[in-house]
């Protein structure tokens, strides 16, 4: 293999020494992705390169650990992308209301917005009560927030606007109670969430779906890693089940491409063949 400067190749075995030590696989991931992410840890820790770093990620389990936060993406809202949502509750709650239980499974959820605000669609159409919704993201700080279920009261006006925006039948301050600066998510939408440890790369079938949910986590994916993912997806989704990925991916270019139909075009939106 052929490589272009050094840092790369610094990269290269950083990655492999992460896997080995520590079980994370992030050899597939984008590379413009892990190089950002490995700057900013080097420039805030006042590394002097790549080597270095390697070597502090290798000895010091407490820096590895904050390398490996860095590593996963954590920005996300409730009722990201309004009309996603909007598409969700008019495209595919009516699919899942054919059935007489529902599994779905959020992979990436990160600090657990988009999970709310699955709860929130489905108990507003009627569904929540034979549906667990099963959370996973190998980012377990992220997971144990996600569980808490508190955001701040400034982030809850954004999230009213997009759940408005999304379809919201009801009053959003319905869904959590406020408590000085933070709302806390009420326990009826917690109640039928399982969180879970669970890493795309490197673990097997989480379960069998009804519906799969994963945004704007496959695009820090190389083209390899994006198919291993997507025939995850697929056996774990049953047939006739609902696949939705949003905006910024697609099945093109993946080994998937005609496994499935759609059933929104563009919210990428897909029913399982």
């Amino acid at each position: 293999m052929k490589y272009k400067d050094t840092s790369e190749l610094e990269i290269t075995l950083l990655l492999e020494a992460v896997y080995r030590k520590y079980g994370y696989d992030f050899r597939h991931y984008s590379e413009a992705h892990i190089r950002r992410r490995i700057m900013n840890r080097m420039a805030l820790s006042g590394l002097k390169d790549i080597s270095q770093m390697q070597s502090m990620i290798l000895k010091d389990e407490t820096f590895a650990f904050k390398f490996l936060q860095d590593l996963s993406i954590t920005v996300t809202e409730m009722f990201r992308d309004s009309g996603f949502f909007k598409s969700l509750r008019e495209n595919a709650i009516p699919l899942l209301k054919t059935f007489p239980f529902v599994k779905i499974w959020l992979a990436g959820c990160s600090t657990g917005e988009e999970v709310y605000s699955m709860a929130i669609i489905l108990m507003e159409e009627g569904l929540y009560e034979r549906t667990t919704i099963y959370a996973t993201d190998f980012n377990q700080q992220a997971l144990n927030k996600a569980k808490e279920g508190i955001f701040s009261d400034e982030l809850m006006k954004k999230y009213n606007e997009n759940y408005q925006l999304s379809g919201g039948k009801k009053s959003f301050s319905n869904y959590y109670t406020s408590n000085y600066s933070h709302a806390v998510m009420t326990q009826s939408l917690k109640k039928n969430i399982v969180w879970t440890n669970h890493n795309l790369v490197i673990d097997n079938v989480f379960t069998q779906a009804h519906l799969v949910l994963c945004r704007n986590v496959l695009i820090y994916f190389n083209r390899d890693l994006q198919n291993k993912v997507q025939k995850l997806f697929f056996d774990s989704l049953i047939n006739g089940g609902v696949l939705c990925l949003g905006t910024k991916e697609c099945l093109h270019f993946t080994n998937f491409n005609n496994a499935y139909t759609d059933i929104d075009k563009k919210h990428r939106v897909f029913k399982k063949k």
